[in-house]
């Protein structure tokens, strides 16, 4: 058995995952941890006492990552090579959705846009808006800064109460326009008060859309109509209905792939084969 290793250490937390044999992925894991060290390390002991592998198993560890840079190489003496998160972004991408001409929108803390036509893989670009918007966001107006938490408010409330949408604002709409597009967000809380589940369904659905319409207005000119969607925040519940909606808006293709919320950890182990082709 030959495994190369992937590691993405972001910042507010480490993703693990494996490739066995250059074909089969194993099952990846995330933990938190602020510091880095302790973050990477106690991911790879942990993945693989969950895994059942053995140093002996490891052919190379990839890592990535803007907590990985200074890491001291070799892990556990295993070969570690550190890798471009931008590049594992979108070779994780590629894998993972099958698809060859795309936008990698890589929902961390923040927000990046990788291009990916073929081999020829690029960073384009991103906005400061993501995961670590939301947290401190919610720590502001809802008090709490776990996600877990949050999420159970989010499907519980309903943004319309906080967004006013197109149909709120005029009666005929615009050819161009659908009447449940959000015309503008937040602005109905000057009509209302708000409960805390409204304003977690709020701030979720304002991260979210604005982090799309970033992607689809960066390529306006660009020719590229799929977008794959990887990080944490595909895992929020809202995720697929609010890509959606502006799916149709924009008429373009969202997608998130399986293991979307690991890409960048399996784009960096996928990396390892694919210098060596």
């Amino acid at each position: 058995m030959s495994i190369v290793i992937g590691i993405d250490k972001g910042i507010s937390s480490t993703k693990i995952i494996g490739i066995e044999n250059g074909k089969r992925i194993m099952a990846p894991m995330s933990i938190s941890c602020h510091d880095d060290i302790a973050a990477i390390y106690g991911a790879f002991g942990a993945y693989l006492q969950t895994n059942n592998i053995t140093l002996d198993n490891i052919e190379h560890i990839m890592l990535t990552g803007i907590g990985a840079q200074d890491v001291k190489f070799p892990l556990f003496d295993c070969p570690t090579t550190f890798i471009d998160e931008f590049k594992a972004n979108g070779l994780g991408a590629r894998f993972d959705s099958g698809l060859d001409h795309i936008i990698v929108v890589s929902m961390g803390s923040g927000t990046s846009l990788v291009r990916v036509d073929g081999d020829d893989i690029s960073h384009i670009g991103g906005i400061g808006m993501g995961g670590g918007t939301l947290l401190g966001l919610s720590k502001l107006l809802l008090g709490t800064s776990n996600i877990e938490e949050i999420k159970t408010m989010a499907d519980n409330g309903y943004p319309e109460l906080i967004n006013l949408r197109i149909r709120d604002v005029c009666d005929g709409g615009y050819d161009t326009l659908l009447r449940e597009a959000t015309a503008s967000l937040f602005a109905n809380v000057l009509n209302i008060t708000p409960s805390k589940d409204d304003i977690a369904a709020g701030i979720v659905h304002m991260v979210l859309e604005t982090i799309g319409s970033a992607a689809v207005l960066s390529q306006i000119n660009g020719g590229f109509k799929d977008f794959v969607l990887i990080g944490k925040l595909t895992e929020l519940t809202s995720c697929k209905y609010i890509f959606t909606l502006l799916e149709n808006l924009y008429k373009v293709n969202f997608h998130i792939p399986k293991y979307a919320p690991y890409c960048t950890a399996l784009g960096a182990a996928l990396s390892y084969g694919y210098e060596n082709n």
